[in-house]
């Protein structure tokens, strides 16, 4: 393999990993991706130059993909028997080399998600959903109940794991844990960090924070449908 294809350079995504398992060049498995998409009557296509945008995980200026089109998603999905969120996450040793591991509640109420507005370094504000760092030795879901409690005053317990990624913009180790309101009433209880603490209804979550920039098993697990697509 060369350039772009080279086997000396890191491997990015599990979809990179896949196609260098199978001893081909992005141009090569292009080929065997419109053959199959043919033999298959699957209606998606797949040029060299999107798989190499694919296959590193992020754009070029380091922002996140979003969504792929529903055709060629189902065409690679077909391919190597993976979800796309699968596919274009991190190797699992890529994972676990990473020094810094976050944990992210997804707390849900009825129909409402629980979000923070967070004070950023650069002096802006964001809203996100309430995470704390994962320390060795404790497990991604007691993280996440414990900084939601510690930020909003909301008890919640895990209803369960939602997967792992490499942040493409903070290139952190992101846990994502869903869990289910149980009592409190929300405020915000860490003024240092945060300026405020909100219930919004799932359907909403667009506005407080760019759908591209969210994992994609969350907006399943939320129901919230990507309004655009590569």
């Amino acid at each position: 393999m060369a350039g772009s294809d080279s086997v000396d350079t890191p491997i990015r995504t599990v979809l990179e990993q896949k196609i260098r398992e199978r001893r081909l060049t992005f141009e090569e498995f292009a080929e065997f991706a419109e053959d199959f998409a043919r033999e298959h009557r699957e209606p998606g296509t797949l040029s060299a130059r999107h798989l190499q945008r694919l296959a590193a995980g992020a754009r070029p200026d380091g922002r996140p993909l979003g969504p792929v089109r529903p055709a060629t998603a189902r065409l690679l999905e077909r391919i190597f028997g993976l979800s796309m969120d699968q596919l274009l996450s991190p190797p699992r040793n890529v994972l676990d080399a990473h020094p810094l591991r976050v944990a992210l509640a997804i707390v849900v109420r009825d129909t409402d998600v629980l979000l923070v507005c967070r004070r950023e370094e650069s002096g802006g504000l964001s809203w996100q959903f309430p995470a704390g760092v994962v320390k060795p030795g404790c497990s991604s879901g007691t993280v996440a109940v414990r900084e939601t409690l510690n930020e909003t005053d909301v008890h919640c317990v895990v209803s369960r794991m939602l997967g792992s990624r490499l942040h493409p913009v903070t290139k952190v180790v992101c846990d994502y844990v869903l869990c289910d309101y149980v009592t409190g009433n929300a405020r915000n209880v860490d003024v240092v960090e945060n300026v405020d603490v909100v219930w919004v209804d799932k359907s909403e979550l667009p506005r407080f924070i760019p759908v591209e920039h969210v994992y994609g098993p969350v907006l399943e697990a939320l129901d919230v449908e990507r309004e655009a697509a590569l």
